[in-house]
């Protein structure tokens, strides 16, 4: 099958425009309309249900957008491997979701890969399921989450353990303020879901949900309100009384994993990277 016909079928997904598709791919309008039909024509079904400012996937395009995502990163993780010579450095895959990067990972994982300069390295964001996916399909190296798959195909690591707290830029600093103050939901996994449920009977006022911490932490340094967000990332702006923690609430903890699969060949590099990581989220927590 040929990528073009894919790539262009994820950009009319993405923008759900054929108009701006064709902007993103340097292509006219007609050309990514023909482009699709001919997909279509290949598959034998419709992709798209077209209404007038308004695309969406049909149920054989929800059912064909994986399988494009993952025809289209192997190729490109074949066109590296296949680029790096015997004497150039071996490159490791590194994913995680984009709370766990933005704050957490990216300055354990900035130290490491200056620490091992014979890596190079693919990064990405993904959700829990994209994660378990990509490493089980043999495309991805290494996953950093909280909530790692359970299977003999994948080895997990702990890394570290992270508290939660309730934090709140307003002046309040007790849980019946807590309820009552508008609230920035962050997704930290299916399990703080279930825990965080527990915990709030009561309706929360959710003024915003995010899978950025980066994002909440900086809504709440704008906005009276407040979030749970990890204690080493706020611990300089409760010290300084920017935020103030919320003692009546709960403290949330969970496990951090790095997850790989079980029959790696380049399990011994992992564990060195994975061993690092461990190194640095100790570091950072007496610090």
């Amino acid at each position: 099958m040929d990528t073009e016909l894919l790539k262009t079928f994820l950009e009319v997904q993405r923008t759900r425009h054929f108009g701006k598709a064709a902007e993103n791919l340097y292509l006219t309008q007609s050309a990514v309309s023909f482009r699709i039909r001919q997909l279509e024509q290949q598959l034998g079904v419709h992709l798209f249900v077209r209404y007038r400012n308004n695309i969406q996937l049909t149920a054989a395009g929800e059912r064909l957008l994986p399988h494009a995502q993952t025809m289209l990163t192997a190729l490109q993780r074949a066109r590296q491997d296949v680029a790096l010579s015997t004497q150039q450095a071996r490159q490791v895959s590194l994913a995680a979701p984009t709370t766990i990067w933005d704050a957490l990972l990216l300055p354990a994982f900035l130290t490491v890969q200056q620490l091992k300069p014979e890596l190079n390295w693919r990064t990405d964001s993904l959700n829990r399921e994209s994660l378990t996916r990509q490493l089980l399909e043999h495309q991805l190296d290494l996953a950093i989450l909280f909530d790692p798959p359970k299977t003999e195909e994948i080895t997990i690591e702990k890394l570290c353990e992270v508290n939660l707290i309730a934090v709140s830029s307003a002046t309040a600093a007790a849980l019946p303020e807590l309820l009552g103050q508008p609230y920035c939901y962050v997704d930290w996994g299916s399990t703080f879901e279930t825990q965080h449920a527990r915990c709030f009977t009561e309706q929360m006022p959710i003024q915003l949900r995010s899978n950025s911490a980066r994002l909440a932490l900086n809504w709440l340094l704008q906005t009276p309100g407040s979030a749970y967000l990890p204690e080493l990332m706020v611990s300089r702006y409760l010290e300084n009384g920017t935020l103030h923690h919320l003692q009546a609430a709960p403290t949330i903890s969970r496990e951090l994993y790095a997850a790989h699969l079980t029959d790696n060949q380049y399990n011994q590099e992992l564990q060195a990277v994975i061993q690092l990581l461990q190194q640095q989220f100790a570091t950072a927590e007496t610090d």
